[in-house]
């Protein structure tokens, strides 16, 4: 395997010390107690700790796996490789692993990956929701465990995933560049102490790094427990509808990142407190305006309207007006406005002459 391609960082930077990454941090536990959920899509500017949380993450799972999908990687460094030439000379299947398989029970991070290519992509989600990889090649086919934490990054300036793909993950953070001095103060203090003395630095966040790790490992085995009611239905229905979302894929996100939240927290039951909290990361990226209501045309106007103008108009063209009315201050309300001419169906040659108003 190559190590380049495997984090492991020797220290990587506490998780529980990161600072004003609330609704990250919660993302990523999330996904990382239910990966079925499909990944998070992390959207922000550059130098917004996206690379740093994903790395913090790996830290709390049972492996500590962090593997990185480069831009350039091909399909089959992606999923794997099946070698056909042992099939034909009898023997069995052999499969060589891509970093699907080096990403199982850990995290497989990928930064920018609103540049990679449309394949690579589709190929990652599927087993990111899944939990399955399947690799076939002419008529033979392998299958194996792929259950990791999906971390996307991208800079909304380099460009957009299309809807299809963006729809595809489960959750979606949008990060924003801190204007406010004294976190940006917190942060960067943090920072120079991680670098000044990485090991001194971390055994002061160990206490708190280990109850995170205990608490994801806790969450995932307590979620078979946990069913939804009819008002935690209700609840996720009413908010995917209000955000006119495409398909049923965000109520399943919802519902399952509900419940992670529940197990997170050690709650008797999901409720719809639970609902609310996750429905942002859920929506944000699916929600669409709903269509405007088309404005009516003049020829649909009520025939109140109808009749009070043309009656109005009908008055004006029998007091003399000059075909048109003007208010008290000498200025015409309906400018260019023409009464209606009696035209001939038969017998109409050349062009019918009109008299111009002048104004």
């Amino acid at each position: 395997m190559n190590a380049s391609l495997r984090s492991p960082m020797p220290n990587p930077y506490p998780f529980a010390a990161l600072i004003g990454q609330q609704p990250l941090q919660e993302a990523l536990l999330l996904a990382a107690v239910d990966p079925g959920i499909g990944g998070v899509l992390v959207s922000g500017p550059r130098g917004t700790a996206k690379s740093t949380a994903a790395r913090a993450l790996a830290e709390l799972l049972p492996t500590g796996r962090f593997v990185t999908l480069p831009l350039g990687a091909s399909e089959e460094r992606l999923i794997g490789t099946l070698d056909l030439d042992e099939v034909l000379r009898g023997g069995s299947v052999r499969f060589s692993p891509g970093l699907l398989a080096q990403a199982h029970e850990g995290v497989l991070y990928v930064d920018e990956v609103n540049l990679l290519a449309d394949a690579l992509v589709d190929a990652l989600l599927d087993a990111a929701a899944s939990g399955m990889n399947v690799v076939e090649r002419d008529g033979v086919s392998h299958c194996h465990e792929a259950r990791f934490v999906l971390v996307g990054t991208m800079n909304p300036e380099e460009g957009e995933l299309r809807p299809q793909l963006l729809d595809r993950f489960g959750l979606m953070v949008a990060l924003d560049n801190c204007f406010d001095s004294d976190v940006r103060q917190r942060i960067v203090k943090a920072r120079l102490a991680f670098d000044g003395d990485p090991d001194a630095f971390r055994e002061r966040y160990r206490g708190d790094q280990a109850a995170l790790a205990r608490r994801v490992g806790e969450a995932r085995a307590a979620l078979a427990r946990f069913e939804f009611d009819d008002a935690v239905h209700a609840a996720v229905s009413e908010r995917c509808v209000g955000a006119a979302v495409d398909g049923m894929r965000a109520d399943l996100v919802m519902l399952r990142a509900a419940r992670a939240l529940a197990a997170l927290e050690q709650a008797a039951e999901v409720t719809v407190q639970h609902v609310a909290r996750v429905a942002d990361s859920v929506l944000r990226h699916r929600q669409r305006e709903r269509a405007a209501p088309e404005q009516a045309a003049p020829n649909d106007m009520p025939r109140g309207h109808d009749a009070a103008q043309g009656a109005d108009r009908s008055n004006g063209a029998d007091r003399g007006d000059n075909d048109h009315r003007q208010d008290a201050t000498g200025d015409s309300d309906d400018f260019g406005y023409l009464p209606p001419e009696t035209t001939g169906m038969i017998g109409v040659k050349g062009v019918v002459p009109f008299a111009v108003k002048k104004r």
